[in-house]
């Protein structure tokens, strides 16, 4: 009688799909408390919840999928890190679903307050007055920022991300051992939204922000949710700036840091003399 293996990719996904899903849970509530039920939270303690998120999400599913939770780290950590390319599509579809039902989550359960704050303020959902409330769900920049400045800002952010990621991973480098490196990522995360949270929102994560835009469009927002009520729609800015910026960083480490490592010059040191020693012994026997 032979035993069932379960499926590795499908419990990967899982995994991804519910830390992704507790992200938002976690971040996207505590904003909803702030703007609909006149929560007592300032910038300090909205970033802090975001990074507690993360980190309960890496606790929660680090162990079986690694806790991407962020289709521009599975993307970096492809490039450089040789992560399986046949899973790449099957992560960022299970981190987007569960970004969309986590938003969607929410939603339901602060759905009364929802209502009561557009009539008592008399705002119409999808007019741009209503982008207060979209922006619980997902990310838009200040109104002084184009859009080319918040991809920069985003860029920029999520390239520090990436590079302290591979810093507190890399064993080579003295990082914390075990699953102690998720609560220290949860805290730069926290860090980097009280530096830069009011110019962007720190997405950081395509599935963090797109995932949630989508349900918001779907929830009545509409086109507003995408465009941010801009000529030129915002939706592309927290996508395409953590990626580059995922993979700028990752760049960034293994070739200004990385590679300058002790222990990363003695395996170097040792690869050499392998070398030599082969192509020594294949003279030898020429």
């Amino acid at each position: 009688m032979s035993i069932k293996r379960p499926n590795t990719l499908f419990g990967e996904c899982l995994a991804e799909f519910i830390g992704t899903g507790l992200l938002i849970f976690f971040g996207a509530g505590c904003v909803a408390a702030l703007v609909v039920a006149n929560a007592s939270f300032g910038l300090w303690e909205i970033s802090i919840s975001w990074g507690v998120g993360v980190a309960i999400a890496i606790y929660v599913a680090g162990g079986v999928s690694g806790a991407h939770i962020n289709p521009a780290v599975t993307l970096a950590l492809t490039l450089f890190r040789g992560f399986d390319k046949r899973k790449v599509l099957p992560y960022i579809g299970a981190q987007l679903a569960g970004a969309f039902s986590a938003a969607a989550l929410v939603y339901s359960l602060y759905q009364p307050l929802f209502i009561e704050w557009e009539q008592a303020a008399g705002v119409l959902r999808g007019s741009q007055e209503s982008l207060a409330l979209a922006g619980i769900f997902s990310t838009y920049p200040h109104s002084l920022l184009s859009n080319g400045h918040a991809f920069m800002v985003e860029l920029v952010i999520t390239a520090v991300l990436m590079m302290a990621i591979l810093a507190l991973v890399d064993d080579r480098n003295g990082g914390p051992k075990g699953m102690a490196a998720a609560l220290l990522i949860g805290l730069l995360i926290a860090v980097i939204g009280a530096a830069t949270g009011p110019l962007t929102g720190f997405a950081m994560n395509p599935a963090r922000d797109f995932g949630p835009k989508l349900f918001a469009w779907l929830a009545g927002w509409g086109d507003l949710a995408l465009t941010g009520g801009r000529d030129n729609p915002y939706f592309w800015v927290p996508i395409l700036g953590p990626v580059v910026g995922a993979c700028l960083g990752a760049w960034l480490y293994d070739n200004a840091i990385a590679r300058f490592l002790p222990a990363a010059r003695a395996e170097a040191d040792a690869g050499d003399t392998a070398e030599q020693n082969t192509a020594q012994e294949r003279k030898a026997t020429a």
